[in-house]
C-alpha cells in the first residue's frame, strides 16, 4: 500500500469522493462565479443547539464517515454542521440526508482521481471543478440553504487573510472552495475573490461555529497524533507541530472533542478506508453517554 501524507495532492476533500468522470482539462478554473447562487456567507438570525464540526485531514477524513455512522446509530441529530475541506465534503453529504451507512457506501467506492481535472491556466495545475459537479449530483442540486441541516463550508480568503463560512448558494461550489488545497489546486473565484482550503489556517473551525450561533459543539479532529509518530517521520515534525498549534485552541473550545487515532500514515486503498471508518465508528460509540448528554435538550 502506498502511504500518503496529509498534504499529498490527492488529499483534502478529494480523498472521500466518488466518480464524476475525469476530464482532461478544466476551463472553469479561471471563471469568476458571480451568479446569484455563487456561495456566500450570510448571517443567521438564530442560534443552534448542537453543531457538529468536522476538520480537514486529507485521507484521514474517512474517519468522519465512521463518526457519522455511529452518531446516526445513536439517534443523534445536529442543528448545524460546519466543515473544513474533507469535513466540508462529508458534512455537506450528511446535511443533504446521506446517513451513516449510505455515506459509508460512497466512501468505499471512492475514486479520487475522477474528481480531479487539469487546469491549463496553472500553476496550480489541478482543479476541483469535477468535485463540485459530483457534490451537486449527490445533493440533488440543492443549495446550502435548502439542505436538511444548516451547513457551512469553511474556506480561506488569501487576499484578506481570514476564513469565511459559506452557508448560502451552490453547495458543490462551496465544497470545492473549501477543498482547494492552497498551492495544489486552483482557487475558486467568487465575485472577484479567491477562496482556498482553510487547512493552513483554521483546520478545526470550532470557534467559528460558535460565532455562527452554536451553543454546544461536538468537534471531530481528523489530524494525526503527532506524539505517536514512528521513527523516520522527523522531517514532518514541523508541520505536525504547526497543525497542532492551529487545532489546539479550537479543541479546547469544543464541548466534546473526538480525535480518533487513525495512525500516522494515510492512504486511499479500500482496506485503509474500511479501517479508518471503523476506528471513527468505534471511538464514537465509546463516547455514547457523553454524546447523548451533549445532545440532550
Amino acid at each position: 500500500m502506498a502511504f500518503l501524507k496529509r498534504r499529498h495532492w490527492l488529499g483534502g476533500a478529494l480523498a472521500v469522493t466518488v466518480g464524476a468522470g475525469l476530464s482532461v482539462t478544466s476551463f472553469e478554473a479561471r471563471k469568476d462565479h458571480r451568479a446569484a447562487d455563487a456561495p456566500s456567507q450570510q448571517p443567521w438570525s438564530r442560534s443552534f443547539g448542537v453543531a457538529w464540526v468536522f476538520s480537514s485531514g486529507g485521507p484521514r477524513g474517512f474517519v468522519h464517515v465512521g463518526v457519522i455512522k455511529a452518531l446516526d446509530e445513536l439517534g443523534l441529530q445536529p442543528d448545524l454542521i460546519v466543515g473544513a475541506s474533507a469535513g466540508a465534503l462529508v458534512g455537506a453529504l450528511r446535511a443533504a440526508g446521506h446517513r451513516g451507512l449510505a455515506l459509508q457506501a460512497l466512501a468505499l467506492q471512492a475514486q479520487p482521481w475522477r474528481v480531479t481535472r487539469l487546469n491549463p491556466w496553472g500553476p496550480p495545475w489541478l482543479s476541483g471543478d469535477a468535485l463540485a459537479d459530483w457534490v451537486r449530483d449527490h445533493t440533488a442540486q440543492r443549495s446550502l440553504e435548502q439542505l436538511d441541516v444548516p451547513m457551512a463550508c469553511v474556506a480561506h480568503r488569501p487576499a484578506f487573510g481570514d476564513v469565511v463560512a459559506l452557508n448560502q448558494g451552490d453547495t458543490g461550489l462551496a465544497v470545492q472552495a473549501s477543498s482547494a488545497i492552497e498551492g495544489d489546486f486552483a482557487p475558486v473565484l467568487l465575485r472577484g475573490e479567491a477562496f482556498v482550503d482553510a487547512d493552513l489556517h483554521t483546520p478545526l473551525p470550532v470557534r467559528l461555529a460558535q460565532r455562527l450561533g452554536a451553543l454546544r459543539v461536538l468537534a471531530v479532529d481528523a489530524s494525526a497524533h503527532e506524539d505517536q509518530a514512528p521513527p523516520g517521520t522527523e522531517a514532518w515534525r514541523a508541520g505536525d507541530l504547526r497543525k497542532r498549534a492551529l487545532t489546539e485552541p479550537d479543541a479546547r473550545a469544543a464541548d466534546l472533542l473526538l480525535h480518533p487515532d487513525t495512525g500516522y500514515y494515510a492512504g486511499l486503498s479500500r482496506a485503509y478506508r474500511e479501517r479508518v471508518i471503523d476506528i471513527g465508528y468505534r471511538e464514537t460509540l465509546r463516547q455514547a453517554e457523553a454524546l447523548r448528554a451533549l445532545h440532550r435538550v
